[in-house]
């Protein structure tokens, strides 16, 4: 009896679970099993079953690692490369150094030239017109010249408020068509009459038509002014802050002249462009209104002109120099000379006075007639000449040109430099040029400032 109650006790208490039939005997599932259908306790099911002791043995799961690393232990890989070495593989890392070192050895002597080149003169401020009282006489010329200086412009200059004039506190210059009866009739005009015209050459202050050969006058009207009686400068700085024109065939300059022709004719006594543009938008082959250039023009003759020597040309970034008003200056000392836009640190042209310009612009001995070549500034004594002399400012609107400027060829260019009807070609073409001037096809010159360097004319 006792062993049947012992019996029946422990049935009881092993199908006392609700739902569990008594035949049904409940034991503990080993984790590994249990890990292996359940697919995150993968890192518990890779463990073996004697490290765990039951399911819930949640304190003994925490102490086992849930990563194993898989680093490579140090000295287990091979590195042949420690055991031989090779010689030259030191010159990977000298040779950039030594270049490292000779870059910036380089730039700091370039530096250095620089600084000891352009020095930081003192000057004594000769002229600041903003143009607000309209054109000052004193200072200021309106040239009257049918001829230009030699390259075969189409344009005269006047001295009437039509071509150049004050509005709104900025200076025009602004190029129109010719009177069209002009050019229609044979006639001849004398510019001396308008007491404008003093220049020692017949052409310059002469023009005519003749329907017969198809010479004409000068189809377009211009301005340029100049400030020879009025001011002028032996070495110093130039600003002229001014809008250029657009439209096609409109050449625009500012530039300098000697005031005595000391070594001889042009280009003996020297010549400084410090700013030349073309009209012509970017399409222009030469380059248009987004371009504008410097150079010095010197030679012991006419046909023997250095000025490709020393001719550079900037390009205006994401617009033109018709889009907005820009700086062009100038400075110039004894031992060098340079332009600039908007910043002396934005340069065009620089040239240092190390050398004669007879040997900068390698001369012949002797020209094609096969007479001798003399250096117009040997006499001189310095390497300035003939940029040692006083010069005076003039600006100007040219229309078109003989000499070269706008090539033959270029964006149907109506004209033929050899052409002896060029200037009556040009006229004919006016339905297709002329348009294109009337948005701004004018220079617009919002201020001028000269300044004398110290030492020099009494400053």
């Amino acid at each position: 009896m006792a062993e049947k109650a012992s019996s029946g006790t422990s049935t009881a208490t092993a199908s006392n679970r609700p739902g569990t039939p008594e035949s049904d005997v409940i034991s503990p599932v080993p984790t590994i099993q249990r890990a292996a259908s359940n697919p995150f306790a993968t890192p518990y099911g890779s463990m073996p079953a004697s490290a765990t002791t039951s399911l819930y043995d949640f304190h003994a799961v925490a102490r086992q690692p849930f990563f194993r690393s898989r680093r490579i232990k140090k000295g287990t890989v091979e590195q042949p490369w420690k055991e031989k070495k090779d010689p030259k593989a030191k010159w990977i890392t000298i040779f950039p150094l030594i270049g490292l070192f000779a870059g910036i050895a380089v730039t700091a002597v370039l530096v250095w030239d620089g600084l000891n080149s352009v020095i930081d003169h003192e000057y004594c401020q000769v002229l600041d017109d903003n143009f607000a009282n309209g054109l000052d006489e004193k200072i200021w010329t309106k040239e009257v010249n049918a001829g230009g200086y030699g390259n075969g412009q189409f344009d005269v200059t006047t001295n009437t408020d039509e071509n150049v004039f004050v509005k709104d506190g900025l200076l025009h210059i602004k190029p129109t068509l010719q009177d069209q009866s002009l050019i229609e009739t044979n006639q001849l005009i004398d510019l001396t009459g308008s007491g404008g015209c003093v220049s020692d050459v017949y052409k310059n202050c002469h023009m005519a038509t003749n329907t017969t050969n198809g010479t004409i006058v000068n189809p377009v009207k211009s301005g340029r002014i100049n400030t020879m009686k009025g001011l002028s400068i032996k070495y110093g700085r130039v600003e002229v802050t001014a809008k250029l024109p657009a439209g096609d065939w409109l050449w625009p300059a500012i530039w300098m002249m000697p005031v005595n022709s000391t070594y001889g004719d042009w280009p003996r006594s020297g010549e400084i462009d410090i700013m030349e543009s073309r009209g012509n938008n970017y399409t222009y082959g030469q380059g248009g209104n987004e371009i504008v250039s410097s150079t010095l023009h010197y030679g012991p003759s006419t046909s023997e002109d250095g000025w490709y020597k020393t001719n550079v040309k900037r390009k205006a970034k994401l617009t033109t120099y018709a889009t907005d008003f820009h700086t062009f200056g100038l400075e110039w000392s004894e031992k060098y000379l340079f332009t600039y836009v908007d910043s002396r640190i934005i340069q065009v042209m620089y040239v240092k006075f190390n050398e004669p310009f007879f040997t900068r612009g390698h001369f012949p001995v002797a020209d094609s007639n096969g007479t001798r070549i003399v250096n117009p500034w040997q006499a001189a004594g310095n390497n300035a000449a003939p940029f040692d002399q006083d010069f005076y400012l003039i600006i100007n609107v040219a229309v078109g040109a003989t000499n070269g400027w706008f090539k033959d060829g270029r964006n149907s260019k109506p004209w033929v430099d050899s052409s002896l009807t060029a200037p009556r070609d040009f006229w004919n073409a006016r339905n297709k040029w002329y348009p294109t001037w009337e948005k701004s096809g004018e220079m617009l010159v919002k201020s001028v400032k000269v300044w004398q360097e110290k030492g020099y004319k009494g400053c």
